[in-house]
């Protein structure tokens, strides 16, 4: 999760010859604004190219960026003041790495569940790095329970490397919580929209990712295990991450190709973690875009094709089968 990269070396470098120059402007009041200009358009036709053409581990490292818009921020870019957090599973307690809550986003109120990241250390630390136990599985779930007896549609960010492996959290039934969620989920009668934000991690993600629209930003990734997890199960070392990173096709474009997401929404110009307001709108265009219509259709016509929807995936066709015999 750096702040910087090393495939944005010369790019950091332009923008820190900008800062100089504009503090040179104002306390010299020297007008530098066509040098300013000028490199500013350096800039961006270098985070065009670079951001252009990055491969699956780099896309893995914009997607762990630790600026990059967690659920509170969206939440407050697309609701404002109109969000109401609700806490705890009544089991055990409150799990800070999933934020739950009813808010407005527009006319429409909704119920938002999403993973939660922290934006330095001491932040990461008290909401365990976005990985939940599975007392925020069941806090997600009552809430989804909610969001159905109240008849509000349900928007879900995903951010997360995984769910939480530690003793205690299975102890308490990691696994039951996260199986239990996908059965449930699958079965809630409202609409459910689900946005991957940053890292779709395993069953952690999935856990809040049963959707009926599910869409990924570009440079975000979805994938069954971590590009490092895969490198250290098949191969048993570290230096084979890049190469799992992309066997893994934890890209957008790998996800939609595969019909495990609906869609990708475009990012500002060097990643979200640039512009936490452009990404919201982002999300809000495709909300505003489908969810009327997903409003408007019959509970059981919405259940019957969600069903489809994740039943379809990875399905081959007679053709392929006999191809791969």
């Amino acid at each position: 999760m750096a702040k910087e990269f090393e495939f944005e070396k010369l790019i950091i470098e332009l923008e820190a010859r900008i800062k100089e120059l504009q503090a040179i402007s104002e306390t010299r009041k020297i007008d530098l604004s066509r040098e300013i200009r000028a490199i500013n358009e350096k800039v961006d036709a270098l985070k065009n190219d670079v951001y252009g053409n990055l491969e699956p581990w780099q896309i893995t490292q914009v997607a762990r960026h630790i600026n990059r818009p967690s659920t509170l921020d969206l939440i407050k870019h697309l609701c404002g003041e109109e969000f109401v957090e609700l806490h705890g599973d009544r089991l055990f307690g409150d799990d800070p790495a999933i934020v739950s809550g009813i808010g407005r986003i527009g006319d429409q109120r909704v119920m938002i569940i999403g993973h939660q990241k922290g934006h330095d250390t001491e932040e990461n630390i008290y909401r365990n790095f976005g990985m939940p136990h599975p007392e925020g599985y069941r806090k997600a779930l009552r809430m989804m329970r909610t969001a159905e007896r109240f008849g509000l549609p349900i928007i879900a960010f995903i951010d997360t490397p995984g769910a939480f492996p530690g003793i205690g959290a299975e102890e308490r039934g990691q696994s039951d919580a996260i199986a239990r969620n996908l059965a449930e989920m699958s079965g809630i009668r409202v609409p459910i929209l689900c946005f991957v934000t940053g890292e779709g991690g395993s069953g952690g993600a999935l856990a809040i990712g049963v959707g009926d629209r599910v869409f990924m930003f570009e440079f975000s990734v979805y994938s069954v295990i971590s590009a490092e997890g895969c490198a250290a199960i098949l191969w048993n070392d570290p230096a084979k991450t890049k190469e799992a990173a992309t066997a893994l096709k934890l890209r957008a474009t790998n996800l939609l190709e595969a019909g495990i997401i609906d869609g990708i929404l475009p990012e500002p110009i060097g990643g979200a973690h640039r512009n936490h307001q452009m990404a919201a709108d982002e999300i809000k265009k495709q909300i505003e875009k489908h969810l009327p219509s997903l409003l408007a259709m019959n509970a059981d016509k919405l259940l019957d094709e969600r069903y489809k929807k994740f039943r379809g995936m990875g399905r081959f066709t007679r053709e392929e089968e006999l191809e791969h015999a």
